[in-house]
């Protein structure tokens, strides 16, 4: 398809997250963006394009080469096999993906014998803060990393009114801060660092009115020595114009230094032994979601398709981050570190 000028992309829900979607396609010169699909034709009908509630009439109406499914778990599965039948060739999938991994295994089975490609839409690995300690890490401005830390505070859990505003099904989610929330960092931690070799988890609800946990830790382990901490509260902040531009703050440690990621999108480097700072990312400007991780990720999956570069995220690939978040709960669970299984 590389020499094809426009990819026709339909988009499959219209809620809250769905504007950031909406508005990367738009910005994308290779896309067309050719119909939206949703329950609710209203907010179908909202983003401007040709609305419907109804995918499997969508599809066949309007023979997009890409859809994007911006929905919750529940509909994943349902929404990419309604894209196979289609004869769809490309899947985008917001995360979680699925509501197993059993049911992920499955619907990817599908989609191999398909013939399709599937990508998880798990945007945080491509915010720009993560990008650049990625290729500080490469160069070895740290030397051998040891540590690495991650603090989630977006403060937005308190109350009865938790959520409701903005993505009201968090308050029904049985687990929440892990499936919904920390897969980002179990995602980028593997960006970061490779596939952890065991994981131990404590994990805790603070918040009587949500079904699920909404704070607690996760220790990471890697073959090389390193270890990783998610601690994760989302009834605290932290010092930030935005809490939800980084949700937190992260630090990673090593024999030659240290990287700092702070509140406002800036990475700083200390060499070991220095008083001063090296500013390697200024402060984000961007006034919509994540550094503009949404658009990156999109972009680069539209890369894949027309230039055949490679593509983060395929859907076997994310199979991986259901396991670890797997293994995370059955340590809480059992109070015990779990070692995983290579694959």
């Amino acid at each position: 398809m590389s020499g094809q000028q426009f990819i026709r992309v339909a988009c499959v829900g219209a809620g809250y997250f769905s504007q950031f979607h909406y508005g990367s396609w738009r910005r994308i010169p290779q896309v067309q963006l050719v119909a939206a699909c949703d329950r609710d034709l209203e907010k179908a009908a909202a983003t401007g394009l040709p609305a419907y509630d109804d995918l499997p009439s969508m599809l066949a109406r309007e023979s997009p080469q890409l859809l994007d499914i911006i929905l919750p778990p529940d509909g994943h599965a349902d929404a990419i096999r309604a894209a196979l039948d289609a004869g769809v060739g490309w899947i985008l999938c917001q995360k979680p993906f699925c509501r197993s991994l059993a049911e992920a295994e499955a619907v990817l089975q599908d989609a191999r014998d398909a013939g399709a490609t599937v990508v998880v839409h798990e945007n945080f690995r491509f915010q720009p803060w993560y990008r650049v300690m990625k290729d500080a890490l490469t160069r070895g401005d740290i030397g051998t990393p040891l540590q690495a830390t991650f603090r989630l505070r977006p403060g937005d859990g308190q109350g009865p009114r938790a959520y409701l505003d903005r993505q009201p099904y968090f308050q029904k989610m049985p687990r929440f801060l892990i499936h919904e929330t920390a897969v980002h960092w179990v995602d980028t931690f593997r960006f970061l660092f490779g596939n952890p070799i065991s994981v131990y988890a404590d994990l805790r609800r603070i918040n009587p009115v949500i079904a699920g946990e909404d704070a607690g830790y996760v220790i990471f382990e890697f073959e090389n020595g390193l270890r990783a901490v998610f601690d994760g509260n989302r009834n605290l902040d932290h010092t930030s114009d935005n809490l939800r531009r980084t949700m937190g703050e992260a630090l990673i440690e090593g024999t030659g230094g240290t990287l700092t990621m702070d509140g406002f999108g800036a990475v700083g480097l200390r060499e070991f032994g220095s008083q001063s700072r090296e500013q390697l990312l200024a402060p984000d400007k961007w006034e919509g979601f994540g550094g503009d991780c949404v658009h990156a990720l999109q972009q680069h999956v539209i890369s894949g398709l027309l230039n055949g570069t490679h593509l983060e995220n395929t859907g076997p690939d994310y199979l991986d981050v259901i396991r670890i978040e797997q293994a995370i709960y059955r340590s809480d669970a059992e109070g015990r570190k779990i070692v995983l299984e290579a694959e």
